[in-house]
């Protein structure tokens, strides 16, 4: 009797070799070790992973001529947030393919827009807001000066302040519609927590619990912002 043949994994790309590089990518300070690590053995996998979500989710709204391009965006990406990867939370490829598809669907929704024609959020409406926008302009750009600041120390400390891996995962994905705020159509609470379930498969109640753990944390930096003491999460 004929043995029946085996069914080829979906995922040669990113391997069980793939993971434990990763580990060892994060346990080392060595600079030159984690350059080989990443160079010859997760490379190829952050490579074709990238291929492959653009390609699976059709994310061809695109800035850039050629979809190689968009490969290594997502590529850049996916090292920029190597960090965040927590050691026995789950496996890096589900990890990386959440933080993946994240950083697309905002590129894709982004450059639809602007295809589109859509005006920018903070642009105002050209009846109704142009005066108020000129009295409120020099409180809007202190507030859009201090969300950047803000955004850029949550970011460092996201990893201490979420231990689970899908806090920390809808925590990134928050940070990162306010860091692209400006090519978002809406702004809502309640489309925003649509965009999120959208971006990360998390439900409302998981959620809920990040966003109130980020506006305490908001808050307090605010607080400390107005009375002209350093920002510290």
């Amino acid at each position: 009797m004929a043995k029946k043949r085996g069914r080829k994994s979906k995922r040669q790309y990113f391997t069980e070799d793939t993971e434990q590089a990763i580990l060892e990518y994060l346990a080392t300070d060595d600079q030159e070790l984690r350059n080989k690590i990443y160079n010859t053995r997760i490379h190829f996998s952050f490579y074709k992973l990238a291929e492959n979500l653009i390609h699976t989710f059709k994310f061809y709204y695109t800035e850039v001529d050629d979809l190689e391009d968009l490969k290594h965006e997502v590529i850049t990406f996916l090292l920029e947030k190597l960090h965040y990867f927590q050691v026995g939370k789950g496996k890096a490829f589900s990890y990386f393919s959440i933080v993946g598809k994240n950083y697309l669907i905002l590129y894709n929704n982004k450059n639809y827009a602007k295809k589109k024609g859509k005006a920018d959020l903070l642009e105002a409406d050209t009846d109704n807001g142009i005066l108020t926008n000129m009295e409120n302009q020099e409180k809007l750009e202190e507030k859009i000066e201090f969300l950047d600041i803000f955004i850029e120390k949550a970011d460092l400390k996201l990893p201490k302040i979420f231990n689970k891996e899908e806090d920390l995962i809808v925590a990134d994905a928050v940070l990162m519609l306010f860091k692209k705020r400006s090519t978002l159509e809406i702004f809502n609470k309640k489309a925003l927590y649509i965009y999120i379930r959208e971006i990360t498969g998390c439900d409302t109640p998981s959620i809920t619990k990040v966003t109130k753990t980020l506006k305490k944390y908001y808050v307090k930096a605010y607080n400390q912002w107005e009375t002209g003491q350093p920002i510290v999460l």
